[in-house]
């Protein structure tokens, strides 16, 4: 993995000599170094190893994305803003099923700096929702739902906001207590 300004320099280069080639007349050439150089601009915008790291959490490897994302060591340098946001959204999900907490941390941390994606930054606002629900933050929790609901577009989250919901409504009804006498020795009620 190079440094994202690397990148950029590498792309500057190879546009050169596709400039050179076109001089020559090397058209051939020309194109290929210009297409080389894409590729370069393509991997400062998307980061190559968050896409292998996406491509193993489709295959629900979460041991093999969290290998990819541990490549990446300085994530502010290496990355773009919306790449870190990210990066902090996958080690989320990955931390999620152990330790709330962090997770926490890190889809607040991926919210503030913004995905790309209206789909991903609602599925991080459910996270958070879920997690704060957890901790008895009802009115947070309320509203980063509607904030969910807002960015699912497709309706693709809305069985688990509606769930959510749910759930918010059991935990905020009071607890009915059964048979306000208890029944002594002989089965006769007192």
């Amino acid at each position: 993995m190079f440094n994202k300004n690397i990148k950029l320099v590498l792309a500057v280069i190879v546009m050169a000599i596709a400039v050179w080639q076109f001089v020559e007349g090397n058209i051939g050439n020309g194109i290929m170094y210009i297409l080389l150089s894409l590729i370069f601009i393509f991997l400062y915008f998307k980061n190559e190893l968050i896409l292998l790291a996406f491509l193993r959490l489709r295959k629900q490897d979460f041991p093999g994305a969290k290998k990819w994302l541990d490549k990446i060591r300085n994530p502010e340098a290496a990355l773009v803003t919306k790449q870190q946001g990210y990066y902090n959204y996958l080690n989320g999900l990955m931390v999620s099923q152990t330790n709330i907490n962090e997770a926490e941390k890190y889809f607040k941390k991926a919210v503030s700096l913004g995905l790309s994606m209206d789909a991903d930054m609602a599925m991080a606002k459910l996270n958070l929702a879920g997690i704060a629900m957890t901790k008895n933050r009802k009115r947070e929790t309320e509203i980063l739902l509607s904030e969910a609901k807002k960015l699912d577009k497709h309706n693709m989250l809305d069985e688990q906001i509606k769930m959510m919901k749910e759930q918010m409504k059991r935990a905020g009804q009071p607890r009915q207590q059964y048979g306000g006498r208890r029944a002594g020795r002989g089965g006769r009620m007192r």
